[in-house]
C-alpha cells in the first residue's frame, strides 16, 4: 500500500517542484549590447564639415555614431538633449534630424535669476546657434527651471538623451525630479539614453558627489524609481585605463585637465573618463 501511495505522489511532487523552480528562476538580466548598425546619414552628420574641429578631436573618446546608434536614434524622431552645454552633440543631432525629425535642446531658463553665469552664456549661445536654419533646420530650445524641470508636453518625445550630466543632479539633490521629467516627456515605448562617468561598484554617495563618478547601480535605481525599464547596457564608452580615483575627481582628466602641468602626459595617456552607457525604455 505504501509503495502505491508513493508511486501516486511522485508525479504530483514533480509538478509542484517544477512550478516552484519556474517561479524561483531569476528574471533575465538586461541584454548586453551588440554593435548596432550605423545609419549612413548619421555617419555623414558625424563627418560634416560644419562641426568644430576641436569637437571632432574628441570622437575617439565619445564614439558619437556608435552611441547614437545604440540609443536607436532615427532621423524622423523628436529627440530632447538635456543641457547640451557648448553643443558637442548638437552639431551632430540637429543636422541629422533636421529634414524629418525635431531636435530639442533643453537649456537652463535664462529668465531665472541667481544661476551660475555659465548657464546664461550657454543658453544665449545655443539660441544663436540654432537660429542657423540652413544647418540646424527647425531645431529649438526648451528652457526649463532646474528646480522643477519640465522638458515639453507630456508624451511628446521619442528619445531623451543626457551626456555626462547625472552626476551634477545627484550632487544638487535634484536627480529624482529630472528622471521623473524624462519619463513624463517621453512617449510610451520611448527611450532614455544615459552616458555618465562610472564609479567602481560600492562607491559611497559622498565620494560620488565629490568625484563626479556615479555607480551604474545608482543611475539604474534613479531611472527605475521614475518608472523606466533598463533595456540594455553598452561598453562603447568604457575606458579600462581610468581608475576613477584621481586627485580632483573626473575633472583631473581630459578635457577639463585640472592637474599640474608636470602630470599632463600621465593624464593624456589615460584619456577621458570610463563611462557607462545605459538604454532605458518607458513601458
Amino acid at each position: 500500500m505504501k509503495r502505491l501511495l508513493l508511486a501516486a505522489l511522485v508525479p504530483a511532487l514533480l509538478v509542484v517542484n517544477a512550478d516552484a523552480l519556474a517561479q524561483a528562476k531569476p528574471k533575465p538580466a538586461p541584454k548586453a549590447a551588440t554593435t548596432a548598425a550605423v545609419d549612413p546619414a548619421l555617419k555623414a552628420a558625424v563627418a560634416a564639415s560644419t562641426r568644430d574641429p576641436k569637437n571632432v578631436l574628441r570622437d575617439p573618446y565619445r564614439h558619437p555614431a556608435e552611441t547614437l546608434a545604440f540609443f536607436g536614434v532615427k532621423p524622423g524622431q523628436t529627440v530632447v538633449e538635456i543641457t547640451p552645454g557648448g553643443g558637442w552633440y548638437t552639431e551632430i543631432l540637429a543636422p541629422y534630424l533636421k529634414d524629418g525629425g525635431q531636435y530639442v535642446a533643453a537649456m537652463y531658463d535664462p529668465a531665472i535669476p541667481n544661476q551660475p553665469q555659465y548657464r546664461y552664456r550657454q543658453s544665449e549661445a545655443m539660441a544663436k546657434r540654432l537660429a542657423d536654419a540652413a544647418v540646424y533646420g527647425k531645431a529649438k530650445v526648451q528652457n526649463f527651471d532646474p528646480k522643477a524641470p519640465n522638458f515639453g508636453p507630456a508624451g511628446s518625445a521619442d528619445v531623451v538623451l543626457t551626456f555626462r550630466n547625472a552626476h551634477n543632479w545627484v550632487d544638487d539633490g535634484t536627480a529624482d525630479a529630472y528622471f521623473k521629467a524624462f519619463f513624463d516627456v517621453l512617449k510610451p515605448g520611448g527611450t532614455l539614453g544615459v552616458v555618465d562617468h562610472r564609479a567602481k561598484p560600492g562607491t559611497d554617495l559622498e565620494k560620488m558627489k565629490t568625484s563626479g563618478y556615479l555607480t551604474e547601480a545608482l543611475v539604474i535605481e534613479l531611472a527605475q524609481k521614475a518608472g523606466f525599464k533598463l533595456d540594455a547596457k553598452s561598453e562603447i564608452n568604457a575606458n579600462a585605463k581610468d581608475t576613477a580615483d584621481h586627485p580632483k575627481g573626473v575633472w583631473t582628466l581630459p578635457p577639463t585637465n585640472q592637474h599640474e602641468a608636470t602630470d599632463d602626459a600621465k593624464y593624456k595617456a589615460i584619456g577621458e573618463s570610463d563611462r557607462m552607457t545605459l538604454r532605458f525604455v518607458k513601458p
